[in-house]
């Protein structure tokens, strides 16, 4: 088995029309200054730890927000795909060492500009799991709350030694 894949691209169909939310929330998002915030979504229990842990990041640490990676990636002319191209910074929490969602956010915005978490050694758990649902709800969200906690003590550190 072959461990290594060497860069590739992918076609993906063109698409007409914008979301009317989305455009709506990312011209907020752009005029108030506010750092995309991303995470893996898979189906897996490392994904949403990250995904849960992204949620409260963007929700508790001011001029930080969510952003849309489907919209952004995927419908380019899009005001998401701007606010994330045009903002100071991007903070990407992936759920594994494989990064899915962080190689394709490199490939949008220089690779400078993206903070690169990888959610997993900030708990090491669940590495012989593969499904969300054979961790219980409760144990999930402790565990995105200490990740969170982790993530924004970095980010607190960051912001002090800038």
């Amino acid at each position: 088995m072959d461990d290594y894949t060497p860069d590739f691209s992918l076609e993906v169909e063109g698409v007409k029309g914008l979301c009317p939310a989305g455009e709506q929330y990312a011209k907020r998002m752009i005029a108030e200054k506010k750092i995309p915030v991303f995470s893996c979504e898979g189906p897996c229990i490392r994904g949403e730890i990250a995904r849960l842990a992204a949620n409260l990041v963007a929700n508790e640490v001011p001029g930080y927000a969510r952003s849309c990676h489907a919209e952004t990636f995927f419908v380019p002319h899009s005001t998401m795909a701007r606010w994330v191209k045009e903002a100071e910074r991007a903070v990407m929490i992936d759920g594994c060492f494989l990064k899915c969602h962080g190689r394709v956010l490199t490939k949008l915005i220089h690779d400078e500009k993206v903070l690169h978490i990888d959610a997993l050694p900030l708990y090491r758990k669940y590495t012989d799991l593969f499904s969300m649902d054979d961790v219980p709800e409760d144990e999930r969200k402790a565990v995105a709350r200490e990740v969170a906690d982790k993530i924004k003590a970095m980010l607190k550190e960051q912001a002090r030694a800038a």
